[in-house]
C-alpha cells in the first residue's frame, strides 16, 4: 500500500508512518509545517479539495491524524471554530480522496464519540461542542467518501508516548505537577490509555483490512490516582495520591463553567458539565492486553529516547 498520512510528524502520525515502513508499505507525510520527515509542507485545515487531489493522487489510502485543543478558552460561539477545524478538512480530504479512487482511509477521533453511543443519557453532543463536532467529523468525513472508500474512526483515549520532541499536548502541566511539592489529588473515576504505538498498529491494521468500522482503543484501564501515582513514579517523585471529594470537584467545576460563561467564552469541554466525565470510569473493554510501562515512562523521560 501507499498511504498518505496527514500529520505525518505528530505523535500519532510518527507512528503510524514508522508501522507502515516496517511492514513494507510507503508512507508520504504531510504537515502544517516544513520540517526533517515532513514531504509536503500543507495547510490541510485551509487547502481545497482540488489543492488535495494532487497529494492524494496515487496512494491507496490516507490517515487524518491532527487535532485542535478542545480545552482552550475561545470567544462565543464556538461551534463554527470548532467545526472549521475539526469536521470542514476532513470532509473536504475525503471528497479528493474519494474522486482520486483511494480504497482505504482512517481517522483518528476521541473515544468520546464511544460514550456518547455507550452512555446517551449522558447528552455528551449537546453539552459539549469538541464532542460534537467528533460526531459530525465521523459522520461526514464517511458520507464524503462514500461506500467504495470505507474510513475507519480510530476512538483515541489518552495517548501516551514520544516522537522524537513531539509529546502529547498534556504530558507538559502533567510532568511539572509531578515533579513538583504541590499534593497530589484526584477525583474517583478514570480512563482509558494506550500507546501511540499501539494506536498506530491498529491504524495499519484497519489500513490492510480496509475496515470501516469504529475501533475504541485501550492498552488498559487506569483510575485517575493509578494513571498519576504512575506518572508520579516515572519521573523519580513517587509519592501518595489523595482523593478528592466528588461534591467538591462538581462545586469547582460549575463555578469555572460560570465564570467562563460571565466571560462570554466557551471551551470545547464545557466545565460545567466536566465532572460527569470526571467522575466516571471511562474504561474500554476488551483492551488490547499490551502494557503501557515503557510509553510512559518514554513520555516522562528527560530526554527524549527515540
Amino acid at each position: 500500500m501507499r498511504i498518505l498520512v496527514v500529520g505525518g510528524s505528530g505523535l500519532i502520525g510518527s507512528h503510524v508512518v514508522d508501522v507502515l515502513r516496517e511492514r513494507g508499505h510507503a508512507a508520504t507525510t504531510v504537515a502544517r509545517t516544513a520540517r526533517p520527515g515532513v514531504d509536503h509542507a500543507v495547510d490541510v485545515g485551509s487547502a481545497s479539495t482540488d489543492d488535495l487531489r494532487p497529494l492524494l493522487a496515487g496512494h491507496d489510502g490516507v490517515v487524518y491524524a491532527t487535532r485542535t485543543d478542545e480545552q482552550r478558552p475561545l470567544p462565543k460561539p464556538i461551534y463554527p471554530v470548532f467545526r472549521r477545524d475539526n469536521v470542514e478538512p476532513v470532509v473536504r480530504l475525503f471528497t479528493a480522496a474519494r474522486q482520486e479512487g483511494l480504497t482505504r482511509g482512517v481517522i483518528m477521533g476521541s473515544y468520546y464519540t464511544y460514550f456518547d453511543r455507550l452512555h446517551p443519557q449522558l447528552r455528551l453532543t449537546a453539552r459539549h461542542t469538541y464532542i460534537r463536532c467528533r460526531v459530525e467529523q465521523a459522520r461526514e468525513g464517511r458520507a464524503a467518501a462514500g461506500p467504495d472508500l470505507p474510513v475507519a474512526v480510530l476512538e483515541l483515549p489518552f495517548v501516551f508516548g514520544r516522537a522524537g520532541d513531539r509529546l502529547p499536548n498534556w504530558a507538559g502541566p502533567l510532568d511539572r505537577w509531578a515533579r513538583s511539592r504541590t499534593p497530589l489529588a484526584v477525583p474517583v473515576g478514570g480512563t482509558a490509555v494506550a500507546s501511540a504505538r499501539s494506536v498506530a498498529e491498529v491504524a495499519v491494521d484497519a489500513l490492510e483490512q480496509a475496515r470501516g468500522a469504529d475501533i475504541p482503543i485501550a492498552d488498559e484501564n487506569l483510575t485517575w490516582n493509578d494513571m498519576i501515582a504512575r506518572i508520579a513514579e516515572a519521573v523519580g517523585r513517587r509519592r501518595r495520591v489523595a482523593r478528592l471529594p466528588a461534591g467538591a470537584v462538581r462545586a469547582s467545576l460549575r463555578l469555572g463553567g460560570a465564570l467562563q460563561a460571565l466571560s462570554r467564552k466557551e471551551s470545547g469541554v464545557n466545565p460545567t458539565h466536566l465532572a460527569d466525565l470526571l467522575l466516571a470510569d471511562l474504561f474500554i473493554e476488551p483492551t488490547t492486553g499490551r502494557s503501557l510501562e515503557p510509553a510512559l515512562r518514554e513520555t516522562f523521560a528527560d530526554a527524549p529516547t527515540r
